[in-house]
């Protein structure tokens, strides 16, 4: 007995005593910590809080009952400008249009892009434009929608898709809830996903998972973003899915220290802290998930750069079971609208 009761000991248990016997029960003590901070209510920016953040209860994907915080934004930035997305014609210069990134590349959107399409994809079907040079946009409720869809409507396809509040289904700025535990927890492996919300900036804003590419240009569409790394969908609105400070395809041009710390940008369903990318050119070591640990901000995560499509690259944390629509986010695809049904 004297052996058993030690054993359990060293894993951290809470022994109940039962008609004499001892039963081992669980307690959230035994995870491990990730090191990080947590989410610090004073980092979000003036109106980027629908409510102030609360406590509730919850429990994590492991099954640990722990506490988390209610975070819900707004939905809109609270300090940038919002497009402009596609370019009106060939002549259009990067200053009047936003941005394309594929996974691998940071296009600007602009007109010498549209046309440069046929090259850049090697497909001689890439002509998103007319004799005029006036370039193919979903420029009214029923184009966006049938565009901004996994499933492209044929009447829409190549055009350059983007869309405005009044033609999402709410019409208006999407307020986002996200359940995040309080401390870190570590998780047994790195973990992805694909079909839900990543986390919040502290602007104000949705940190969506990867936009569907393939789908996207199988379709002979382009899905611009601005220069911010957002765009719309008809059922998110407006969502992040790069950072790049609103500097479009020159961001990392005025970074002039390659190893300088990045700034706090967000924070990931884990709980975790997330900086703003590092420079292409630093030599500061990260982890799998792009992140580290440092004296001053404990663990967090860096953004990857704009051209990868996703924000958050993993989760080194565990996250916290939410049943509600909100944190269930976008179907996979990164918030593309869903096929009828």
């Amino acid at each position: 007995m004297k052996k058993l009761l030690i054993a359990l000991a060293s894993i951290a248990v809470v022994g109940v005593v039962v008609g004499g016997i001892l039963f081992a029960t669980r307690s959230a003590t035994t995870d491990t910590p990730l090191g990080a901070p947590g989410v610090v209510a004073s980092s979000f920016k003036k109106g980027a809080l629908v409510k102030d953040i609360a406590t509730e209860s919850c429990t994590l994907t492991n099954g640990t009952e722990t506490t988390c915080y209610r975070i819900e934004v707004p939905g809109s930035p609270v300090d940038t400008k919002i497009g402009p997305f596609c370019p009106e014609t060939t002549s259009t210069t990067a200053k009047d249009a936003g941005i394309w990134l594929d996974g691998s590349k940071i296009y600007n959107a602009d007109g010498k892009f549209i046309v440069d399409l046929a090259t850049i994809y090697g497909d001689a079907k890439w002509k998103l434009y007319d004799e005029k040079g006036k370039v193919a946009v979903t420029d009214t409720k029923e184009a966006f929608q049938g565009a901004a869809r996994p499933d492209v409507v044929e009447a829409y396809k190549y055009r350059c898709v983007e869309g405005q509040w009044s033609w999402t289904q709410s019409g208006k700025p999407v307020a986002r809830s996200i359940l995040v535990p309080v401390t870190p927890v570590k998780a047994a492996s790195a973990t992805t996903s694909q079909g839900m919300n990543l986390g919040v900036t502290i602007n104000g804003l949705s940190i969506s998972a990867s936009a569907p590419v393939q789908a996207i240009l199988g379709a002979y569409t382009i899905a611009a973003f601005d220069d911010c790394g957002g765009h719309f969908n008809p059922i998110e609105g407006y969502h992040l899915h790069a950072f790049t400070n609103c500097e479009g395809a020159d961001y990392e041009a005025d970074i002039a220290d390659p190893n300088a710390e990045t700034s706090l940008i967000g924070y990931a369903l884990d709980g975790v802290a997330v900086f703003a990318p590092l420079s292409a050119k630093t030599t500061i070591k990260v982890d799998e998930c792009n992140g580290r640990t440092t004296a001053k901000d404990g663990y967090h995560y860096y953004a990857q750069a704009p051209e990868k499509n996703r924000i958050i690259k993993c989760f080194m944390g565990l996250t916290a079971d939410d049943g509600s629509a909100e944190q269930q986010g976008p179907p996979p695809g990164g918030g593309m609208m869903p096929p009828p049904t």
